[in-house]
């Protein structure tokens, strides 16, 4: 009896490993993602939390073309050593005052960065229940910042750097590379996690260069039209 129960018990292992292996034989048309998304900035010690979703279209087993937005926000610490020459000079005569009084020159302030993208995604689909995929990152980030000035000396630099304005948007390009792995858990549903890192450089007016950030994100995946597999 129990060497029966393990001869079944092998059969059935060995069956799901050699589906799992199996190559994807129902990939549907379309595909929508929504996800939770974090957004990490080093260079500035931000993290941004917030939404992603993303619409494609599966024109081979091997491509996908889509579009993809996300929102994200969040609170920081702006400080001196984050920008640049000129900025830095402005703040000068600011030093010795907050100095003698012990108060750190930062600025809070809260940040919220959208993104828009679309282009090509390559997938690797040899795994019946799995699909690996990577991409380039390629669109347009639009950054905005709220200074939110903690005592009168922080309010009177704000003033000093933005004038009767305590916040400034800002609309440039970013490039880079993403990647990630679906669960296909059903043709219809799966589960993604993928990471994008990519380069901008915005504020260069207030900033001291470029900066890098990482994405990660996780969510579900609906599909649906026909299946494209012949």
């Amino acid at each position: 009896m129990r060497r029966s129960t393990f001869l079944i018990l092998l059969l059935l292992l060995s069956l799901s490993v050699g589906a799992c292996f199996s190559q994807q034989t129902q990939i549907l048309r379309y595909s929508t993602f929504t996800a939770f998304s974090y957004l990490s900035t080093p260079s500035l010690n931000s993290v941004q939390r917030g939404f992603d979703g993303d619409f494609g279209v599966n024109l081979r087993s091997w491509l996908t073309l889509g579009g993809d937005f996300s929102y994200n926000g969040g609170s920081t610490t702006l400080l001196p050593n984050q920008l640049n020459a000129a900025t830095q000079a402005k703040l000068a005569p600011y030093v010795p005052i907050f100095v003698a009084k012990g108060i750190p020159l930062a600025v809070p302030y809260s940040a919220s960065t959208y993104t828009y993208e679309a282009g090509p995604q390559f997938n690797y689909r040899k795994l019946q229940h799995f699909t690996f995929f990577v991409r380039p990152a390629l669109g347009a980030l639009h950054g905005t910042f709220t200074a939110k000035p903690n005592n009168p000396y922080i309010a009177q630099i704000v003033a000093g750097l933005l004038g009767s304005r305590t916040s400034q948007s800002d609309t440039v390009v970013f490039y880079g590379f993403g990647g990630g792995i679906t669960w296909e858990a059903t043709p219809h549903f799966g589960l993604r996690v993928a990471s994008d890192f990519v380069h901008y450089d915005y504020f260069s007016n207030l900033l001291n260069g470029g900066r890098n950030s990482v994405r990660v994100v996780v969510g579900t995946k609906v599909n649906w039209g026909r299946n494209i597999v012949k």
